[in-house]
């Protein structure tokens, strides 16, 4: 049973859902079964969901049918109602949590029974709950075509001559699709940057022109998108950017939790691209967006900051200098982090921090004490110990490791854009210490190569310290 779909399902439940699956399973109008209420009480006792011993099929059988030899097939008939009873119960439960559409079922079957006026009721309660709903997400723009196409459903019925609401059907269809075309597409976008995907996605452009050609927007799970694709695709995208920073201000209140998150990632991953190209002012766009992610808890999820977040708000917080607010951070937040992560991502984020404070000594301390299990921390760590060499004048170390640290990629799995970076910081590093630098033509001849150089995340130290030659 430990691989069974029926026991993955039942280790996600919350306490409550447990209380109320059990109300579910007592109830006779949802199980008439006891071995089906035996099963679900002896799953949810005590470690049994975890520890495999207590998964053991004759183990189960025979706390379920006393005294009874074992009967696999029978066994397999009571893990099978059980998980149809399970179901059933979520079904009802994401219906239920769900109240727009819950009534939109409810005047379905007003509708159905030709009763009129608690149709009408329900659908007047209907638009009520559309006029007050918290989010104005794609989400809301369905329910809304789905109350019209209710409406002309029960109106069709009728077979009245009177106006039919055909326009508002078309009307939130299209709104509805527009929405929905705008924001898949940049999340495809975004993928096919990060997976190098080839996605066709196929009739927007015919939908940015119809949007443009109409004003359509007005609505935020439009608008948001709009100027996140076109920030993303146009050359002269700084006033899309501006707008689209502003429409994130003014609307991003009215998206669900998990959507604006994704929208301050799609905005916040779009700004770090800009800074790679080195365009300075999007660090502190990035900076910002990242700042009040996190201040808002937009981007803790479940109570946890992705090591991926916690690590760039790192790296873009020092960059700008802002050395005091990174050191709360991490002392802040760093309970937000997996534990299984959470030790090596602190250790290394104030190294990181006493580096760039220009603290070397403390730093060095730091970075010697532990190898990091992640491969990218580990050359990251590296790579900051390789500039205390340099900027120490310690040669002999500095040639050390930069040897390692080439045996090190070789030996381990790094991935294409990680491997090139990594070994263009050894191979110009060993330049800059052997360079002649007194000969201007040998210098002048490494800057442009280094210049050239794609992709080299330590482009700037390099330059900044061909300078001082």
């Amino acid at each position: 049973m430990e691989n069974s779909h029926l026991v993955a399902i039942m280790r996600t439940f919350s306490a409550k859902e447990v209380r109320n699956l059990r109300k579910w399973l007592n109830s006779p109008m949802h199980n008439q079964r006891d071995d089906v209420v035996q099963l679900f009480e002896y799953l949810m006792a005590g470690a049994h969901l975890t520890e495999e011993k207590f998964l053991q099929k004759e183990r189960v059988f025979s706390k379920i049918f006393n005294g009874e030899p074992f009967d696999d097939a029978k066994l397999r008939q009571s893990m099978h109602f059980l998980l149809k009873s399970i179901e059933e119960f979520l079904i009802y439960e994401e219906l239920r949590g769900d109240e727009v559409r819950s009534r939109m079922a409810l005047s379905s079957v007003y509708r159905k029974r030709k009763l009129d006026k608690a149709f009408q009721k329900t659908i007047n309660s209907l638009e009520t709950l559309q006029e007050t709903a918290p989010y104005r997400d794609e989400h809301y723009l369905r329910n809304e075509y789905l109350l019209q196409l209710e409406k002309y459903t029960f109106q069709e019925g009728k077979k009245r001559t009177t106006e039919m609401n055909l326009q508002e059907v078309s009307d939130a269809l299209d709104t509805t699709f527009l929405a929905d075309k705008l924001r898949q597409s940049c999340l495809m976008l975004f993928h096919q940057a990060v997976y190098k995907a080839d996605y066709r996605i196929g009739m927007l452009e015919e939908v940015l022109q119809y949007l443009e050609r109409n004003q359509m927007l007005d609505s935020p799970a439009i608008s948001v998108y709009y100027y996140i694709y076109k920030s993303i695709t146009e050359k002269e995208a700084q006033p899309f950017f501006v707008r689209l920073r502003s429409e994130i201000e003014l609307k991003g209140h009215l998206f669900p939790h998990h959507e604006i998150r994704d929208i301050y990632l799609m905005t916040i991953n779009y700004c770090i691209r800009k800074m790679n190209t080195g365009e300075a002012s999007y660090v502190r766009e990035a900076f910002e967006l990242y700042r009040t992610g996190i201040e808002e808890g937009i981007l803790i999820e479940s109570g946890i900051i992705s090591r991926f977040t916690f690590l760039n708000v790192i790296r873009i917080g020092l960059r700008l200098g802002e050395f005091d607010w990174v050191e709360s951070f991490i002392s802040d937040h760093q309970g937000h982090l997996l534990p299984k992560f959470r030790d090596t991502i602190v250790h290394y984020s104030n190294a990181k921090l006493l580096f760039e404070k220009k603290n070397y000594t403390a730093a060095m301390q730091l970075l010697v004490q532990v190898d990091y299990d992640d491969i990218l921390l580990t050359l990251n760590a590296k790579s900051m110990l390789l500039k205390i060499f340099y900027e120490n004048d310690d040669i002999d170390p500095l040639e050390s490791l930069l040897g390692s640290m080439r045996s090190y990629i070789n030996r381990k799995e790094v991935i294409g854009y990680h491997k090139t970076n990594y070994q263009n910081i050894i191979r110009y590093t060993k330049k800059l210490i052997r360079i002649n630098p007194y000969d201007n033509n040998q210098k002048s001849k490494l800057k442009t190569e280094i210049i050239a150089a794609n992709p080299l995340t330590e482009k700037s130290w390099l330059l900044e310290q061909l300078e001082r030659l």
